[in-house]
């Protein structure tokens, strides 16, 4: 066989054409007392605390700067809470006591916005800038690189030095897995390239030192007909904890028979979010479950994490990447193992795939501390 053939026998993922892709980067640093001696005075007139004008200097230099460099939606949040982006056709943001979460379609909204308590001096100061355009994952490199171009000049002016900024490049593809069976007949191959490669393949090269992970969240919704799947006792004690029983022990089957082998089910109304973590990590953060995985050991197996006295309006189902996938030079055979494993549940499920949606979110994340490095090759 020919190296070209090789090449284009490599595997690959086809994706609905109504899929959404989403494309956001964070810029983390703290707020030092330092750093705060280069900002606008932030005492008031009775010498008490206001950020304020610290604040909005911040702010007015990041929105400058997202004008000279095209980024039309930038928003700049100082009050530590855990940023996350979506989609959405009308552009809202939503907060928690713990998070602060942006929808937005990146075809449509502009927005420049600024989120802080002015009597509260921050911790840390985060930059989020998203992606627009209608070629979210071909600009990506591109959009990554005028945002690292952007942070230099930004770090120079308030003199703060550039590695320490934290950068985190978030990208996800949304699409219903039976989007075919509700005439979305057309496709798209993708093969799914770790960022490094991908960006590599455009002149980009990211630091050596860099964290990232590869992961897929399913969200399953209890409708009246899956909450029926099993006898509910609703004067036990834990009611539901049959039907959490039931859909683990068939999540763990289907994972089993295609592979799979590092998963979570989540079903107790807690926000999963997943990082890479040295060691494995289950923990619950308050309004969060957090599920740290570190993807050069070995798989750890399926977790489950319900609350079995509620029922949940929705069940995640998560699958993480372990880093021999990424040796393939691309995670589309990961993919299509999740989407076989998720149709024989939904089977199992006996599921109305013309009807009801099981909403398949891939997630590709890396993150480093900046440096002066020069990215374009």
């Amino acid at each position: 066989m020919s190296i070209v053939r090789k090449r284009n026998a490599a595997p690959k993922a086809y994706i609905p054409d109504n899929a959404r892709d989403n494309q956001y980067i964070l810029a983390e640093f703290p707020l030092t007392d330092k750093l705060l001696a280069q900002l606008p005075n932030h005492t008031d007139s009775d010498n008490g605390a206001t950020y304020y004008p610290c604040y909005q200097s911040l702010a007015n230099k990041l929105f400058a700067l997202s004008n000279k460099y095209n980024i039309t939606n930038s928003l700049l949040i100082a009050n530590d809470k855990l940023v996350r982006v979506r989609f959405g056709q009308e552009m809202h943001q939503w907060q928690t006591k713990q998070q602060i979460i942006f929808y937005y379609d990146p075809q449509q909204h502009v927005l420049q916005n600024s989120f802080f308590d002015a009597n509260i001096r921050a911790k840390k100061i985060t930059l989020a800038f998203l992606a627009s355009g209608t070629e979210i994952r071909v600009n990506a490199a591109k959009f990554h690189q005028t945002v690292k171009t952007l942070l230099k000049e930004f770090s120079e002016q308030i003199e703060l030095s550039f590695a320490d900024i934290r950068i985190r490049d978030h990208q996800h593809l949304t699409y219903d897995l039976f989007a075919k069976n509700k005439n979305c007949k057309t496709s798209t191959a993708h093969k799914f390239r770790p960022i490094i490669q991908r960006y590599a393949s455009q002149g980009v090269t990211l630091t050596e030192d860099i964290s990232s992970i590869t992961y897929a969240i399913i969200d399953l919704t209890v409708n009246h007909r899956v909450s029926q799947l099993v006898d509910i006792d609703n004067t036990s004690e834990d009611p539901y904890n049959p039907l959490y029983t039931y859909l683990t022990d068939t999540f763990s089957l289907v994972a089993k028979q295609y592979n799979l082998n590092n998963g979570a089910l989540i079903a107790n109304d807690l926000v999963p979010i997943v990082r890479n973590s040295l060691h494995d990590l289950v923990s619950k953060v308050g309004e969060l479950q957090m599920l740290g995985y570190n993807p050069k050991q070995s798989p750890c197996g399926i977790i489950s994490r319900w609350s079995a006295d509620k029922l949940v309006d929705n069940v995640q189902f998560i699958f993480v990447a372990h880093c021999q996938k990424a040796e393939e030079q691309n995670y589309a055979k990961f993919v299509n193992q999740i989407e076989q494993a998720m149709r024989l549940f939904a089977t199992e499920l006996e599921i109305p795939t013309e009807k009801e949606q099981l909403t398949l979110r891939f997630h590709q994340h890396v993150a480093y501390n900046s440096t002066d490095k020069v990215l374009l090759r």
